[in-house]
């Protein structure tokens, strides 16, 4: 195809979800993989030697055109939403969920101390977690994971891309040493 990449370009301009290089491939009925790799990082590469107001980022295991960070406050008030929040509840869960996935509700009220019955409710409906099943104990408890979703709402690759324990202490340590 003479012009792959362009078409490339249009598919993930028009996508509004990360795009996977075996998504890109049925779409334009090719056979080689590698063609679109090149054109991916081809266009990659044109994005960021140009510093245009987007760029082209590999999140939640595919490929989606993003703006630029440092753009962020005037998208907000082209599109006058304000950024999405979780509570603290809800971050504590996630980050439960996240790093022990795949995990039950009970041992997420163990582990937090509270019911987190309404708190699983809301990142269920935000799409963030999801239910892998049900374990084979007594009442049959539901299994809770993360989803491709929450992978894109923190910007991550892959769940491998999450802060290391150690790394969280030092981010910890960071803001300690900064506020004094």
């Amino acid at each position: 195809m003479d012009n792959l990449k362009a078409i490339v370009e249009g598919l993930l301009f028009a996508s509004d979800t990360p795009l996977t290089t075996d998504k890109i491939k049925s779409v334009l009925e090719i056979a080689d993989r590698k063609d679109i790799r090149e054109a991916l990082a081809s266009l990659a590469e044109e994005y960021e030697s140009n510093k245009r107001g987007f760029f082209l980022a590999e999140v939640a295991g595919g490929f989606q055109l993003r703006t630029r960070p440092e753009y962020r406050q005037w998208i907000r008030r082209l599109k006058e939403t304000k950024p999405a929040r979780l509570s603290r509840a809800a971050l504590e869960t996630l980050a439960i969920i996240a790093y022990k996935q795949p995990v039950l509700r009970s041992d997420l009220e163990h582990l937090r101390g509270v019911d987190c019955g309404g708190t699983l409710r809301t990142l269920l409906e935000r799409k963030l977690i999801r239910l892998l099943g049900r374990k084979d104990l007594p009442g049959r408890p539901i299994i809770y994971g993360t989803t491709k979703e929450f992978l894109e709402f923190f910007d991550l690759k892959d769940l491998k891309d999450l802060p290391t324990l150690k790394d969280l202490k030092d981010m910890g340590e960071a803001c300690l040493s900064d506020s004094k």
